[in-house]
């Protein structure tokens, strides 16, 4: 399985920073050193041109996010202080899904070690979330012609809502998001399809409601394409989640998203999406295991 990863994901962030920037190197040791990814499968791709952003993004922010001009106001919505590397991170992190998705759309499946960065506007970033690489990729795929429809599959326990705002007038896109319906955002942008989840919520209720809606989304809307926002703060130890999913429960998550894709033939492009555990360890576990379902299910 083709898989696209840079060591510019991980950058340098103040001391005792929340955002586990660290777990991107994590991961991708893991899946080398375990064997679910043969190292000359990973590809750093080449930073996304300023053409292929603003497919999604405003001139106006995106030339600001360059030249490091974002008010500090911008800069604490963000969440992540502005840097030369956050910025080149960001373009790379697009551009890891655009390849990911090129390489689905042959392959069956493929997968970017890093974004679903779902919180990014058109006209600004918020939640850790600068550029949205999904939003990018799926305007990049259709703007050569290479797809009509989309489905966003958004399982990060947090509510994709820029993905959400961006197609929101796009009859072509199809979002789906679960996620806890008492955490951020405070304001949630309508998907097609939200499942807000309460407090607590655990493998049983997640599962039953994401086979409840996934088919409106694979099977009345037909796209060409799934992109999935595999997020895993919905782990019961997550520190935002709020949830109280196990890690065998996000593994069966991740199996039934993979299985619906792969009897249907769509080609399914894989963000890692959010992750803050307690332990770094067990986001890492739980990151790893959506590649390893993706190798099991599509025998890849």
């Amino acid at each position: 399985m083709k898989a696209f990863y840079s060591n510019r994901y991980v950058i340098e962030l103040p001391p005792g920073h929340r955002f586990p920037i660290i777990k991107y190197s994590m991961v991708r040791d893991r899946l080398v050193s375990e064997g679910t990814l043969a190292d000359d499968l990973i590809s750093e791709p080449p930073p996304a041109s300023r053409d292929e952003i603003l497919l999604a993004h405003t001139a106006d922010y995106y030339d600001r996010v360059v030249e490091g001009q974002l008010s500090a106001r911008e800069v604490r919505r963000l969440g992540l202080p502005w840097s030369e590397a956050l910025v080149g991170r960001s373009r790379l992190s697009v551009a890891g899904t655009i390849q990911a998705a090129r390489a689905a759309l042959t392959d069956g499946v493929s997968a970017n070690l890093g974004g679903g960065t779902h919180h990014a506007f058109s006209d600004h970033g918020e939640g850790f979330c600068v550029l949205n690489d999904i939003a990018v990729a799926i305007r990049t795929l259709r703007e050569s012609g290479a797809i009509r429809r989309a489905a966003v599959i958004d399982c990060d326990v947090h509510q994709g809502n820029g993905t959400a705002a961006i197609f929101s007038d796009d009859p072509e896109t199809f979002t789906l998001s679960l996620h806890g319906a008492k955490n951020y955002p405070l304001v949630k942008q309508p998907s097609t399809i939200d499942v807000a989840l309460t407090d607590g919520a655990g493998d049983e209720e997640f599962l039953a409601a994401l086979a409840a809606n996934l088919f409106a989304a694979l099977d009345v809307f037909r796209p060409d394409v799934v992109f999935y926002q595999a997020g895993v703060d919905p782990y019961l130890d997550d520190r935002l989640g709020r949830l109280a999913l196990t890690l065998e429960g996000l593994r069966e998550r991740d199996h039934f998203v993979f299985e619906s894709c792969h009897e249907r033939s769509l080609p399914c492009v894989i963000t890692l999406g959010g992750g803050y555990a307690r332990l770094v360890t067990d986001t890492v576990e739980a990151h790893c295991n959506t590649l390893r379902e993706a190798r099991t299910v599509f025998s890849v």
